[in-house]
């Protein structure tokens, strides 16, 4: 299967911040990440943090770190949409096959470069979104009088919480070994938005 498609070099891409020497390192650089969704990334990173680590402590923290958490989820779905074009669910949602195609890929050390998300990634997105609305809905559950103090939807809530951890753990662990893989460091890219081109 070709992952030409959004593969990377990617044309479409923003003007270049400066020219390539020849050097990888130097390569010419172009703006992937709009600034919604890089303070979506590290909002979420850090109110899910703080909604976490005030679980039991301090409840009113907590609602306020869920609520907003739950908002800034709505934010980024309509961002998908209507976004810049590494933001929209349609430069990297792709089908079972592929994804699983281009895991086969990584496991072989073969993967192509995307200058969006990859396959792997974009799997990842869309299930991160659907663990953290689930986490924001049993957790809105619980402050209703249908199910307050119900102990099934606490235990569920909790549960969908520790899986989320979970899937953050493969995020990052992903995040790690892509940017070994194509020399690239992804956690600054998320910060200033910019990538190498190829």
């Amino acid at each position: 299967m070709s992952f030409q498609n959004g593969a990377a070099p990617a044309g479409g891409a923003m003007p270049p911040d400066r020219a390539t020497d020849g050097n990888p390192s130097n390569s010419t650089m172009v703006r992937v990440w709009d600034p919604f969704i890089r303070l979506f990334h590290w909002g979420l990173v850090g109110l899910f943090g703080l909604a976490f680590v005030t679980g039991d402590e301090a409840e009113w923290l907590h609602l306020a770190a869920g609520y907003a958490t739950a908002g800034l989820i709505m934010l980024r779905i309509l961002w998908g949409f209507i976004g810049t074009r590494h933001a929209r669910f349609a430069d990297f949602v792709r089908s079972p096959r592929a994804t699983a195609t281009y895991l086969s890929c990584v496991g072989r050390g073969r993967a192509p470069r995307y200058l969006g998300h990859n396959p792997a990634g974009g799997a990842m997105v869309l299930a991160l979104l659907a663990m953290i609305t689930a986490v924001a809905i049993t957790g809105f559950m619980m402050t209703t009088d249908a199910f307050w103090g119900a102990e099934w939807v606490e235990d569920l809530h909790e549960g969908l919480v520790y899986l989320t951890l979970g899937l953050v753990g493969l995020h990052v662990t992903g995040v790690v070994l892509t940017g070994l893989s194509h020399s690239e460091n992804l956690v600054k890219a998320m910060v200033t938005g910019r990538k190498r081109a190829s």
